[in-house]
C-alpha cells in the first residue's frame, strides 16, 4: 500500500518562494495599505490551504486505489464512482463532450421516407381568388376587385358608424332634447331613434310599466291587436333583434309598452272595454272548445254503438243447409221425408218432399 508523502513545511516553502508584492493602488483613498506583517500572514494562509488541499487529494487517491484492488466473495471488484476528470476511455461522455462529438460527425442525414417540405414566403404570396390568374404587376382584375371590396366595406362601416353615432349637443340648452320624465339631457338615443321616445336610462329602469319592451305575441294576445297593425311602422314603431330561441327563426319584434297601450285604448275605447272584449273572446274560445269536445264525444259514441251492433251481427250464425237426404225404409213408412244438415255446425232438420 502506498503511503502519501509528508507535505513540506511552511518555512521551507517561504524560503524558496518569492513573496507576491501587493497591488499598487492608484487611488490612495479607495484602498487601505497593508503592513508587511499582514501581507506575510495572508501568504502563509494561502500556502497552508493549498497544502491541505493536496493532502486531501492524496488521501482520496490512496483510498480509491486500495478499494479497487480488493475483491468481494464473488471475485468481482466493487462498484466505484468514476471521477469526471478521469482519462479512462470507458468514461461516459458528458453532454458537452457528446455535443462536441456530434458536431465533429456532421449533421444527420435526411430520411428519404419523409415527405418533401416546402417553405413558403407568406409575405410574397398572392390571393388568386380561387385559382384564377392574377397579374403580378398588380394592374389586373384582381386588384380592381380588391379595391372595390375595400371601398364597399369602408362605405358600410361609415354608414354603420353614422347610424349608431350620437347627435351633438347644441350650445343653447333649450335646443337639446330632454327626458320626458326628469328633464335630463342624457337620453337613450336608441329609443329616440327607434321609437321616437325621449327618455333617459335611469327613468327607463325606474318606470318599467311604461318603457318596458313587449314581444309581438304578447301584443296580439294581451292587447288584441292584429298582425297588420303591428307591422305598420307609422302606428307602432318596433325594434328588431335576433331570436334568442333559434338563429334560423325570424327576428324578434319588440314594441314599447306605453305606445302599445295608447294604441289599444284608442282602438277599443278604454281599458275596461279591452278587458270586456278579452273576456268575451276567452269565453268564445271555451265555448267552441266545449262544443268541439261534445261533437267528438258524440261521434265516438256513435262509432261505439255501430261497432257493438256489427259485432253482434257478425256473431249471429246463419245455417247453410246441404242437400236433402232421404231415408228409404223397407216398409215404406218414411217415403217423402228427408233430412238437411248445416255445413258449419251440423244442425239437422226434417223436411218433407212432395
Amino acid at each position: 500500500m502506498s503511503v502519501p508523502r509528508t507535505p513540506p513545511r511552511v518555512s521551507e516553502i517561504l524560503a524558496g518562494v518569492p513573496v507576491t508584492p501587493p497591488n499598487r493602488s492608484t487611488d490612495a483613498t479607495s484602498r487601505v495599505e497593508l503592513t508587511p506583517e499582514q501581507q506575510r500572514r495572508i501568504e502563509v494562509n494561502r500556502l497552508k490551504a493549498k497544502a491541505r488541499q493536496r493532502e486531501l487529494l492524496a488521501r482520496r487517491s490512496a483510498l480509491e486505489a486500495e478499494s479497487s484492488n480488493e475483491v468481494n466473495s464473488n471475485g468481482k471488484r466493487p462498484l466505484e464512482v468514476t471521477p469526471a476528470t478521469s482519462k479512462s476511455p470507458t468514461v461516459p461522455s458528458t453532454s458537452k463532450r457528446a455535443y462536441d462529438d456530434g458536431e465533429k460527425e456532421g449533421p444527420l442525414k435526411r430520411n428519404s421516407r419523409l415527405s418533401n417540405y416546402f417553405e413558403y414566403d407568406l409575405s410574397k404570396m398572392v390571393n388568386t381568388k380561387g385559382g384564377f390568374l392574377v397579374d403580378e404587376d398588380g394592374s389586373g382584375v384582381g386588384k380592381e376587385v380588391d379595391e372595390d371590396m375595400r371601398r364597399r366595406e369602408k362605405q358600410r362601416e361609415m354608414e354603420r358608424v353614422a347610424k349608431n353615432a350620437e347627435p351633438f349637443r347644441m350650445l343653447d340648452p333649450a335646443e337639446n332634447p330632454k327626458c320626458r320624465e326628469c328633464g335630463s339631457l342624457d337620453i337613450d338615443h336608441v329609443f329616440h331613434r327607434t321609437f321616437r321616445c325621449l327618455v333617459c336610462n335611469a327613468c327607463k329602469n325606474t318606470y318599467p310599466e311604461k318603457y318596458s319592451l313587449l314581444t309581438k305575441t304578447e301584443c296580439k294576445e294581451d292587447y288584441i291587436l292584429t298582425d297588420s297593425e303591428l307591422r305598420d311602422e307609422e302606428l307602432l314603431p318596433h325594434m328588431l333583434k335576433p331570436n334568442p330561441h333559434s338563429a334560423a327563426w325570424n327576428n324578434m319584434m319588440l314594441f314599447l309598452r306605453y305606445q302599445v297601450e295608447e294604441f289599444a285604448w284608442k282602438k277599443w275605447g278604454s281599458p275596461e272595454a279591452l278587458d270586456k272584449e278579452f273576456y268575451r273572446r276567452e269565453e268564445e274560445k271555451r265555448r267552441k272548445k266545449s262544443k268541439k269536445f261534445e261533437r267528438g264525444l258524440k261521434e265516438l259514441r256513435r262509432k261505439t254503438r255501430e261497432g257493438i251492433w256489427q259485432k253482434r251481427k257478425d256473431e249471429e250464425h246463419v245455417h247453410d243447409f246441404g242437400p236433402v237426404l232421404v231415408d228409404d225404409d223397407e216398409d215404406g213408412e218414411g217415403e217423402g221425408l228427408g233430412k238437411q244438415r248445416c255445413k258449419e255446425c251440423g244442425f239437422e232438420i226434417e223436411v218433407e218432399e212432395f
